[in-house]
């Protein structure tokens, strides 16, 4: 007994050790220069960062802001709390991402471990740590990183919940869950894959239990089950209540025309979606340079095989299965993988890494998979000997096993120092991730922050959605010189036009103008009709009178 508890401790004190060190890795992968990296600040991310600036100004934290397309709010309140912390900056609107990143290793252990084992468990949370997808929405200011999240958490609890029967299990599911509904608007779809794992597991217990202890898990399924949908009714009336009352707004993203469903051919579109989005794994992925190193693979060569082999064995095993734990585990797995793969079919934009995210924890699992399949047959053929050989010859087992142990590292190690590079170098050492994050706009706002001796004009010449009433390009210079987000008043001095506004400036006698698109066309307009020449500085130009 006591050799046995010792054998346990030392398993046990291995797992924690190995954990620890994939935590570290995850901490280290997301907040490492996260101040200077990505560069610039989108000005989708600025405009959640002025709309948490209203917030802590009024006390009105919403749950669901109306500009730039209408975004749920709990991920702009939270960023509003790290603003009251660190200040209007980009570094404050990016560590929420960065935190909430290092959580979802954490839940993706736990539902993992649930669903299989520790080792399965902690390579999973190793890939997704390393993952260059999951690392990059990590360290940007994007509410969809909040959907993985949300995701392993609330199917953890549930999953702990059908297992045990414990109604605090589905309690913390349902809160969890609800939480979603203020997170990212394609989450409205996981309510569909949590009816599948509760209908599959209700099949499961029907045919292998005996009547009167079906009877029992019947009664306590049925009640967690119901605890958690009044759960989440209850936590989700207000976000009901608001969209009842504005229904436009409930289908403000999905009825933009990226659906397949305003185009000519939509089932045309359907076909090349899916297959675009299937091959962005292993062939193809987003060409966004926000999102991914343009048309990249959205997975590493030897974490995408292992997805291709652990999604092909597991697929295999489903279809072998016709019921059993082991049936609804697949039937989950990879209910989960289509399901969160939809706003990516149903979008004319694909392959579209942000809008996919939520698929993220379950391709890790499966590449876990593959790497237990690849770790048995090392270990296979390390047991292999040869009948001709004397058995003083033959390798111990201590030996083997730390033969492999050592070989699991250093490819595990190999493929975080590809991630590494992945992200760090070929990635953040793109001359083009200045633009793509629009590093001159934050310069332009820390030469704003220097200047206050006449009237400023930020002429808005880039940008499509409006934001009261100027291109939402102009998100990231309010933010960053702390404008209350005004297009006819002047916070600082600083007043926002669109093109179409310029002639007011021949009211004035005195200013600065600062575009955030100069051509060639704008130097000849502000010669010949406001007799004003080009200051050129480092990303941006400006002209003064």
């Amino acid at each position: 007994m006591i050799e046995y508890c010792k054998v346990v401790y030392r398993k046990l004190k291995i797992e924690i050790l190995i954990f620890l060190a994939i935590l570290f890795v995850a901490v280290f992968f997301r907040f490492h220069h996260l101040d200077s990296l990505p560069p610039g600040l989108w000005p989708d991310e600025a405009a959640n960062g002025v709309d948490a600036l209203k917030a802590l100004d009024s006390g009105d934290f919403k749950i669901f802001y109306l500009a730039n397309n209408g975004r749920e709010g709990l991920f702009i309140n939270l960023q509003a709390f790290s603003i009251s912390l660190l200040g209007p900056n980009p570094f404050a609107l990016r560590v929420v991402s960065a935190i909430i990143g290092t959580l979802t290793i954490l839940g993706l252990y736990l539902i993992t471990k649930r669903l299989f084992n520790w080792e399965t468990a902690a390579a999973a949370s190793y890939f997704l740590a390393i993952s260059f997808w999951h690392v990059n929405f990590s360290r940007i200011g994007f509410r969809a990183i909040m959907l993985p999240l949300i995701m392993v958490w609330g199917f953890y609890f549930l999953w702990r919940g059908l297992r045990n029967g414990h109604l605090k299990e589905f309690f913390m599911a349902g809160l969890i869950g609800s939480v979603g509904f203020y997170t990212y608007f394609s989450f409205r779809i996981v309510p569909f894959l949590a009816l599948i794992l509760f209908w599959n597991y209700w099949s499961y217990l029907k045919k292998d239990f005996t009547h009167a202890k079906y009877e029992f898990a019947k009664n306590q399924l049925l009640r967690g089950f119901a605890l958690t949908m009044l759960v989440i009714i209850v936590v989700a009336i207000p976000l009901g209540i608001y969209f009842y009352s504005h229904p436009e707004d409930f289908l403000k993203r999905e009825g933009r025309p990226i659906s397949i469903f305003g185009q000519e051919q939509p089932l045309k579109e359907l076909g090349a979606s899916i297959i675009k989005t299937l091959a962005m794994f292993n062939f193809s992925g987003d060409y966004n340079q926000r999102h991914n190193i343009p048309g990249w693979p959205m997975l590493s060569l030897p974490v995408g095989v292992l997805f291709v082999v652990g999604f092909l064995r597991e697929l295999n095993h489903w279809l072998r299965r016709k019921h059993g734990h082991f049936s609804t585990v697949h039937t989950f797995l990879f209910a989960w993988f289509f399901i969160m793969l939809l706003p990516g079919f149903l979008s004319t934009e694909a392959p579209h890494a942000l809008r996919t995210i939520g698929v993220l924890p379950i391709v890790m699992i499966f590449a876990a998979k593959g790497f237990g399949w690849l770790i048995g047959l090392i270990t296979k053929l390390h047991d292999i000997t040869d009948p001709h050989l004397h058995t003083d010859k033959i390798m111990h087992k201590k030996e083997s096993r730390l033969l492999v142990s050592l070989t699991i590292v250093a490819f595990l190690t190999s493929i975080g120092f590809i991630e590494y590079s992945r992200y760090f170098k070929i990635w953040a050492q793109d001359p083009g991730l200045d633009s793509a994050f629009t590093q001159k706009y934050l310069d332009i706002a820390n030469y704003l922050n220097g200047y206050r001796y006449m009237p400023i004009y930020i002429l808005v010449n880039e940008g499509d959605v409006l934001i009261d009433g100027v291109p939402n390009s102009a998100q990231t210079i309010k933010f960053l010189t702390q404008t209350d987000g005004s297009a006819n008043s002047a916070v600082k001095g600083i007043f926002y036009i669109r093109p179409d506004q310029m002639s007011e400036l021949k009211s004035w006698d005195k200013f600065i103008l600062i575009p955030l698109a100069d051509n060639p066309d704008l130097k000849k307009t502000m010669r010949s009709q406001f007799l004003m020449q080009p200051q050129d500085y480092k990303s941006f130009v400006v002209y003064q009178r």
